[in-house]
């Protein structure tokens, strides 16, 4: 998929922006059977090391880059190694944006800080979302949309692709 909508904006409001192509057309494909937490977990943890070795890349190449304000986007599977990773290394990200990630559980904690936009047509795995009482607890913001799951990239109407742009960049300016 494809998300330059979001990373063009991203750029042109000053955002220093990476995207990485987690699957490539010659990869074994996500298992659609099986408990998901369980059978897609080997892709997450490799989603989760591919960030991790963008991340200290970057760290080599740009070393003059605000690391201890790094903020991860990702959509659906993308969205879980997103979760995955500020599970793993919560210290090494600051915010974490998911768009409809639907498996993988949104981290409880307020840092890094959790936002996640949720489409209109899917809903996410049991546990997944935090309760009420623990979005109180971590301030963390889930932020329902009139946006389905497979429009949530650049297949999206130029309406619902600035919705999108609009709901992340007054996260990333208000928090």
């Amino acid at each position: 998929m494809i998300y330059s909508y979001l990373t063009k904006n991203l750029a042109s409001k000053g955002y220093f922006t990476v995207s990485i192509q987690h699957e490539l057309p010659t990869d074994q494909l996500i298992p659609k059977e099986g408990k998901p937490q369980v059978v897609r977990m080997p892709f997450w943890e490799s989603g989760a090391e591919n960030i991790l070795f963008v991340l200290n890349e970057l760290k080599k190449t740009k070393p003059d880059l605000d690391y201890k304000h790094l903020t991860l986007i990702g959509h659906s599977n993308g969205g879980d190694m997103t979760a995955l990773f500020a599970n793993k290394y919560p210290n090494l990200v600051y915010k974490i944006i998911t768009i409809d990630n639907r498996r993988m559980y949104l981290p409880r904690t307020a840092i890094p800080k959790v936002y996640t936009l949720r489409s209109n047509d899917y809903p996410a795995d049991e546990g997944v979302l935090p309760t009420a009482e623990e979005q109180k607890k971590y301030h963390i913001v889930i932020q329902n949309t009139p946006i389905n799951h497979g429009k949530m990239d650049d297949k999206g109407s130029i309406e619902e692709r600035k919705t999108l742009n609009d709901f992340i960049l007054s996260y990333l300016d208000q928090h």
